[in-house]
């Protein structure tokens, strides 16, 4: 039986060979392209359904008279579930691989959107949230193994269309939010159910291919790269985890209380200020599908460089700019800052060959949890403090790009 592996599919470049009863190299690209297209647009489902939560924030801060550090709390909810679950199911699913459970996924996040639509109290909310949460806990690791397999060896390209299947989901989810259920309230969110059910049938035809694919766990890593220390690896995880803290944590002050800021700084409406979101999240979309296809030229090490620390200039200037140039500078933060996390992924998945649902796990994971985090800090620090301090507070955490400098060269020269 086929096993189930980063090097499942014959490498893209001319040494493909076609053997009796091999498929043809244009049948291996169609297949492999169809099955990546799929999970991307799943993707779009997934994290279109999840930014549903943040943008009506404004609406719920109404409702039920919450302080940010309520609403802070209520993505502190969202992101921990998501964010303690996703190692746990990548681990298990590198051992058992469950070509389903993608279906599964889509299942908690349709019950969360219901929950969301009818909860009365507080306590509801955070239910809901958690059901968001454990859908993307579900989703993020096996479908990103389904991208690895689905990649024929350009992971970063195929990393990077996978996650901007997300990103344009997170852009159109404000979007969709401010025209569909803020004229007609809450309720509306329920009928962004449709998308949950379109996404569960479409991942099952995913998961039979997966299952056609081979469901054996993988047993021995084949790598074309020589092997680092387990302590150099386990030293470069650190390094790249610091650099999901402060990509993520910045992040969050973007999504959860960017609104807020425009509205209480410029005084334009919710609707305006849902728009300006909606174009910081199609920057971060383009951000990412160039990332991977960059991390596979040039090496993914310099891109991840170029991404944390080069959004700096610009993260510094944003508190103290008006309307105008906040808008203009968050297209740059957004494309520069998106562009690492494909590479990040590919990079970590070399580190830890055959490791394919833990790593994406743990950095999906973690991503989520910084965001979390972020969220309930920077909501009591704006408690506490203004909305603009804490965003001049977090136009300093790009410094942190400095310590890719002590990552590992794992690029090899180019053939």
């Amino acid at each position: 039986m086929t096993e189930i592996a980063e090097t499942a599919l014959p490498e893209p470049a001319s040494s493909i060979e076609v053997g009796p009863g091999a498929a043809s190299k244009t049948s291996t690209e169609r297949t492999v392209f169809t099955v990546l297209s799929a999970i991307s647009f799943c993707h779009l489902l997934n994290d279109m359904m999840q930014s549903l939560l943040p943008a009506i924030y404004p609406m719920l801060k109404e409702s039920y008279d919450l302080s940010f550090g309520q609403i802070g709390f209520l993505t502190f909810t969202y992101q921990l579930t998501a964010s303690l679950l996703q190692p746990v199911v990548g681990l298990y699913t590198d051992r058992h691989p469950k070509p389903y459970s993608l279906v599964i996924g889509m299942g908690f996040s349709l019950s969360g959107l219901l929950l969301l639509a009818v909860a009365n109290q507080y306590g509801f909310l955070l239910l809901a949230a958690s059901l968001l949460g454990t859908g993307s806990s579900v989703f993020h690791p096996e479908s990103s193994r389904v991208a690895r397999m689905a990649s024929g060896g350009r992971y970063g390209l195929a990393q990077s269309v996978f996650q901007v299947g997300g990103n344009v989901g997170s852009a159109i989810g404000p979007l969709l939010a401010a025209v569909i259920i803020f004229p007609r309230g809450r309720s509306a969110v329920a009928w962004f159910s449709v998308c949950a059910l379109l996404g569960m049938f479409l991942l099952t035809q995913v998961g039979h291919w997966y299952k056609g694919r081979g469901v054996a766990p993988r047993k021995v890593a084949t790598v074309a790269r020589a092997t680092l220390p387990p302590r150099k690896v386990t030293y470069a995880i650190l390094v790249l985890l610091a650099l999901i803290f402060s990509k993520f944590f910045y992040m969050a002050s973007i999504t959860s209380y960017y609104t807020f800021y425009l509205i209480s700084q410029f005084h334009v409406s919710v609707r305006a200020a849902q728009m300006h979101l909606f174009f910081f999240a199609g920057a971060v979309a383009v951000g990412t599908i160039v990332g991977g296809p960059l991390g596979d030229r040039f090496g993914r090490k310099y891109i991840i460089w170029a991404s944390i620390l080069g959004v700096l200039p610009f993260t510094l200037i944003l508190p103290y700019a008006n309307l105008f140039w906040v808008g203009i500078l968050t297209v740059p933060i957004g494309i520069i800052l998106a562009s690492a996390f494909p590479a990040i992924v590919v990079y970590a998945q070399e580190l830890m060959p055959g490791k394919t649902g833990t790593v994406a796990g743990l950095f999906f994971g973690f991503a989520f949890g910084m965001g979390g985090v972020g969220a309930a800090v920077l909501g009591q620090l704006a408690d506490m403090t203004s909305i603009t301090f804490v965003y001049r507070v977090c136009s300093f955490l790009p410094l942190i790009g400095l310590l890719t400098g002590l990552l590992p060269n794992l690029e090899t020269k180019k053939r």
